[in-house]
């Protein structure tokens, strides 16, 4: 009583005050919502802030179109979105690459989800043989730039159909079909082995994680093979699912080189490539129309995406108590099954890698003959050309933007990874719903908005000072930024993935026992989710390492990377030097690989298989 009537006593600030401590100790021991609005502020300002601007274009006047909008810059105008959406101009360049983008993408998804989710879990849950090796050597398509894949194309399908050197099917005596040579399905067909690891990944690292007993028991009541698949098994890994094939139709979305190669020659556009046109030839207005379309898609997916996902809390697969981790014995079917995987990297990755290296050891690409044969684009010296007067192992300008690819994608690429599963741990146990549904949509944006977009919005705002950040146009850190921004939906799509799979109590049991948040995020999130950790810093590192659409508006001559390199050597018509390039960017992403595998104790089987 003497200790009620002396707290009665006490002034309305003095109770206030001790309200406001306890708060504040109870959000220290439990930091989610700071976490959270510190999270939500950081990719407000370098992830929504600069789409905003971007899409602000489309419904002002520029400067160029004021005559023909009516209006003064910067007035509010419809006029792009009649120009693109209704005008006679508009099937060219909004309807028939919308359609033949939807065609791509839902092919993409069906190839992606029927091999990735077989593939994952062969290295995941079987006894496959040599099924380490096989989960790195299924990720190596992803490694490779898609273009230099759909030039590996050209070089073995290419017809007469818009001249050039003979292919080498050519040369064999064969004309192949121009449906084959060019159009919807080369597109698809690479579209889908360059994005199959993400399915491998997603779904193979889930399935590394789902405790077999669930599956015993369902067979210890009778449950035969197809009911513990459909019943069980699919309906856990169903936020694994969702998650990769949202992530594959975003992609989808704004990839621009393959279609660029592939499509444009015989005048197959998808919404990509249309953004490229209207950019390059400085249609603000008319590219921001585009690329908000592909953003209200691309968030459209995150929709479903949610709705499909709000149920997802139940199909918690790690708790308190061990696990038990069956390896499946294939028997009679481990031949096939081998076979079948090493038919995918075969196709997917060998034959691309030797037809791209074929071509830098060949005078003229396609005539194999030894007199043809030269090292010269690697190791040459006073070479007959302007621009490239040494093999690219002998040039200085090679090694200074290995090394820029290497220290800006690394620091972006582990910025993006460890953020992205704090972005995990938030949405998953945030009690704010609002945040959490914001992290999860605001960290997935960049995916949405395609890369010369996304440059272009970061040119836009960052190119003059706003507050107290400084221009950095012709910077690092502009590149550094960007990168880790668009890296973020790989980072944290992982993240929340992981996370979903956590219970509560392996944390609870840690609270109880006096442990703080710091130490129960160290000792337990973190080593529980190594291997998703990995993975959250090797996607946006390969990515990083071999994106050319996002670096090409914002690299100078100082700040080259290997992509933006290769692409002056394309320029210049070095096609073989260029193609040494890109090999050499696949071997920074194994090398990168490797030593991020081997800081983080962990490798790509621990990520998806054992």
């Amino acid at each position: 009583m003497i200790g009620n009537s002396a707290q009665a006593r006490r002034p309305a600030s003095g109770r206030a005050i001790d309200r406001l401590r306890y708060r504040t100790r109870t959000w220290l021991s439990e930091p989610t919502i700071v976490f959270g609005l510190l999270l939500s502020c950081l990719f407000a300002y370098f992830i929504l802030a600069p789409v905003m601007m971007m899409l602000v274009d489309a419904i002002t006047v520029d400067f160029a179109d004021q005559n023909r909008a009516g209006g003064a810059e910067g007035a509010f105008t419809g006029y792009y979105l009649h120009r693109a959406l209704a005008s006679r101009i508009s099937p060219y360049i909004f309807w028939t690459p919308l359609l033949n983008t939807a065609i791509v993408s839902f092919c993409v998804i069906a190839i992606t989800l029927a091999l990735g989710s077989l593939l994952g879990w062969l290295v995941s849950r079987t006894d496959l043989l040599g099924k380490r090796w096989f989960s790195t050597a299924l990720v190596v398509p992803y490694m490779v730039p898609s273009w230099t894949f759909a030039l590996a194309w050209l070089a073995l399908f290419r017809n007469r159909k818009i001249g050039g050197l003979n292919s080498w099917v050519e040369s064999l005596g064969f004309s192949p079909p121009d449906w084959l040579s060019y159009g919807i399905v080369p597109i698809t067909i690479i579209l889908a082995l360059h994005y199959l690891p993400f399915v491998i990944l997603l779904v193979g690292n889930a399935l590394r994680q789902f405790d077999s007993q669930l599956e015993d028991s369902a067979r210890s009541l009778g449950a035969s093979p197809r009911i513990v698949a459909f019943r069980i098994v699919l309906p856990l890994l169903r936020p694994s699912i969702i998650s990769a094939a949202t992530l594959v139709f975003a992609k989808c979305l704004g990839d621009v080189g393959v279609t660029y190669i592939l499509g444009v020659p015989v005048k197959v556009d998808l919404l990509a490539t249309s953004l490229l046109r209207t950019i390059s030839t400085g249609q603000d207005g008319m590219s921001a129309v585009i690329a908000g379309a592909i953003i209200i898609l691309g968030a459209a997916s995150v929709l479903i995406d949610m709705r499909l996902l709000k149920t997802a809390q139940r199909y918690v697969t790690i708790g308190a108590k061990g696990a038990i981790h069956r390896t499946v014995r294939l028997g009679r079917w481990q031949w096939p099954a081998v076979t079948f995987a090493a038919a995918v990297v075969f196709v997917s990755a060998v034959v691309p890698l030797f037809a791209l290296f074929l071509t830098t050891v060949m005078r003229t690409p396609g005539i194999i003959s030894a007199g043809n044969l030269t090292l010269e684009f690697w190791i040459g010296h006073d070479l007959d050309t302007t621009a490239l007067r040494q093999g690219i192992l002998l040039t200085g300008e090679f090694w200074v933007a290995t090394w820029n690819t290497v220290w800006m994608v690394g620091v972006a690429s582990v910025a993006a990874g460890l953020l992205g599963l704090f972005v995990g741990y938030v949405v998953v146990r945030s009690p704010v719903a609002a945040v959490a549904a914001f992290l999860k949509q605001v960290t997935f944006l960049p995916y949405l908005v395609p890369g010369i977009a996304f440059a272009a919005a970061y040119l836009s705002m960052f190119a003059t000072p706003h507050g107290p950040i400084p221009s950095l146009y012709g910077t690092t850190a502009i590149l550094v930024l960007a990168l880790f921004a668009s890296q973020m939906p790989f980072a944290s799509r992982a993240g929340i993935a992981a996370m979903m799979q956590m219970g509560k109590e392996p944390e609870e049991a840690a609270k109880i026992a006096g442990a703080g948040w710091w130490r129960r995020a160290v000792a337990i999130v973190l080593p529980i989710h190594r291997g998703s950790l990995v993975s959250g810093i090797l996607l946006p590192f390969i990515s990083g390492i071999k994106g050319l659409s996002l670096v090409i508006l914002l690299a100078v001559p100082g700040t080259d990377l290997l992509t933006t390199y290769a692409v002056r050597l394309v320029d210049y018509g070095y096609t073989q030097a260029a193609n040494a390039v890109a090999i050499m960017i696949c071997v920074v992403a194994f090398a990168g690989t490797w030593v991020v595998q081997k800081i983080g104790r962990s490798n790509l089987a621990d990520g998806i298989g054992g």
